[in-house]
């Protein structure tokens, strides 16, 4: 038997799958994004952008900005009664308005 992997991107396919318009590389404006500390971001995976990348099980959250770390975000986040805090790039997160 051939043993299953266990990485960080299994069990993904559908999560992280683009629409046929959306895909290749994206544009540079995601990466540009600037938020301060305090902006409430959703948490928008890019799969094109390996880099930065959170976890898959918190697509779709949405959280505060906490501050920075580098070019990355400190996004926290709330799952169940427990605060989580993720390090993301700008690609992967969008403005909630």
């Amino acid at each position: 038997m051939v043993k299953r992997s266990k990485g960080t991107r299994s069990k993904s396919r559908y999560i992280m799958r683009k629409k046929p318009s959306t895909r290749g590389i994206s544009s540079i404006t995601r990466s540009l994004q600037h938020f301060n500390v305090g902006d409430s971001v959703s948490i928008a995976i890019d799969s094109a952008v390996q880099k930065g990348m959170p976890h898959h099980r918190f697509q779709g959250y949405t959280g505060k900005v906490e501050g920075m770390q580098g070019q990355a975000y400190l996004v926290g986040i709330i799952v169940g009664k427990k605060h989580k805090t993720l390090v993301v790039l700008p690609e992967h997160l969008g403005r909630v308005t």
